[in-house]
């Protein structure tokens, strides 16, 4: 697949089918994200793949979370329901993916390793689309980080950046349009 087809056909899949994915296409996927570009070279990102059972107390974990948020039940919209089931399900993907950092408290150092992670983790995506599967970055679970760090037993230095769903989507999401699609907003030159 053409890197430019890849980037515009990429779409945030909230419906997956239950098949496993392969742990070789998983591995491809990863190994594309492993060639991001880092500051300093430190390739510093982690990712942590659960399957199974694995993944129920981080569903479990988003559903909370989302349905403190939302009004009681028999109150809540047609909307707020599907998300909400989306939210305890991810989905029905029977993977997900979490990307860590390591903590730091130099400000600096900081937003480099935030960076270089975000920059795997879009690899990460457009690898998947590559592969025919389907993701989407999420960092709304982290509204209940400590449920995640404790589900992943990470150490007190590791930070997650975000997680996607990842499986083969059962669901076909058409094309939103560009904010400023000519860039003539976003775009500044100097000459």
């Amino acid at each position: 697949m053409d890197l430019y087809q890849a980037i515009r056909e990429r779409r945030s899949i909230r419906k997956y089918k239950p098949e496993p994915v392969p742990k070789d296409v998983i591995l491809k996927v990863l190994e594309a994200a492993n060639w991001a570009p880092s500051g300093m070279n430190l390739q510093q990102w982690k990712f942590y793949v659960l399957s199974g059972g694995k993944r129920d107390p981080i569903t479990a974990s988003y559903g909370r979370l989302t349905e403190k948020n939302y009004p009681p039940a028999g109150e809540r919209t047609e909307q707020q329901e599907a998300f909400l089931e989306w939210a305890k399900t991810y989905g029905g993907a029977p993977h997900i993916i979490v990307a860590t950092m390591p903590r730091d408290e130099n400000p600096r150092r900081s937003k480099m390793h935030l960076e270089s992670v975000a920059a795997a983790f879009q690899n990460l995506l457009l690898a998947a689309h590559a592969e025919g599967l389907g993701t989407c970055w999420m960092t709304g679970p982290l509204g209940d980080e400590a449920a995640i760090r404790e589900a992943l037993k990470l150490a007190a230095d590791e930070e997650i950046v975000a997680l996607t769903p990842l499986g083969y989507p059962d669901e076909l999401v058409p094309e939103k349009p560009r904010q400023d699609p000519e860039l003539k907003e976003k775009v500044v030159w100097l000459e």
